[in-house]
C-alpha cells in the first residue's frame, strides 16, 4: 500500500523525498529539514502522513535549541491605489 496514494488535485503520482518544510506553530515560524514528504512529481502538491505531521509538531513544541537561525524578510504587498517608485499608474 502506498503511504500517500495519488495526489488529491491532479492525480499525479506522489513519492516520498526529504524536505525543508515552513512550518507555523503558534504565530512563529519554524523552518523543518530533512521531512519525510510526499511529492506530487505532475503538480508539487505535499503531503505527510499522520506519524511525520505529529513528529513536527512535537519538534517544534519541544524545541531546546534550533539548529541555526535565519532572518526572514516580511514583505507587504502594495495596495490598488499604491504606486511602486518607477512604475506608472495604469
Amino acid at each position: 500500500m502506498k503511504p500517500y496514494g495519488d495526489c488529491i488535485y491532479c492525480g499525479g503520482e506522489v513519492r516520498e523525498r526529504s524536505e525543508r518544510v515552513d512550518y507555523r506553530f503558534h504565530g512563529q515560524l519554524f523552518i523543518l529539514e530533512n521531512v519525510p514528504t510526499g511529492v506530487c512529481n505532475q503538480c508539487g502538491e505535499k503531503y505527510f502522513t499522520a506519524e511525520i505531521a505529529k513528529q513536527m509538531e512535537d519538534a517544534v513544541r519541544c524545541i531546546e535549541a534550533p539548529v541555526s537561525t535565519i532572518a526572514v524578510p516580511v514583505i507587504r504587498i502594495p495596495g490598488h491605489d499604491t504606486v511602486c517608485a518607477g512604475q506608472d499608474s495604469a
